[in-house]
């Protein structure tokens, strides 16, 4: 099963962090998934860890690529169509990261990984 990571979903795996859904802990260990990481979300990571609102990250911010690729995980590059999705989403959700995600998980037709509520307001699979 193919899947996008949100940010969130990333960090706490990688943190061993308690907030992390068994459902999701499951499926992020299951051989069975084939885990995505959108290029937005190196871009979230190395932007809150320079403002200093990500201080346990360096190492990841700064070596994100090598990173996800030991996690075993795939990157996710952002594309024109992606681009152009997120920006003509409807609705008021400012974050543009999360709307990346959401047009990237609409785009490619994939469920994303996420406790995030807000992505159910635009039909994209959510698995929390």
């Amino acid at each position: 099963m193919k899947v996008l990571l949100d940010t969130h979903t990333l960090l706490w795996w990688t943190l061993n962090d308690p907030r992390l859904s068994p459902k999701a802990a499951a499926l992020l260990s299951s051989f069975q998934t084939d885990a995505f990481v959108s290029a937005a979300t190196a871009w979230e990571i190395a932007t809150k860890f320079r403002l200093g609102k990500l201080l346990n990250v360096g190492s990841f911010a700064n070596d994100f690529g090598v990173r996800i690729a030991q996690l075993g995980f795939r990157e996710l590059a952002v594309t024109v169509e992606h681009g152009q999705r997120a920006g003509l989403l409807p609705g008021d959700h400012r974050d543009p990261f999360d709307r990346m995600l959401v047009a990237q998980a609409q785009a490619e037709n994939m469920p994303i990984v996420s406790n995030e509520k807000i992505f159910d307001q635009y039909h994209v699979r959510r698995i929390w």
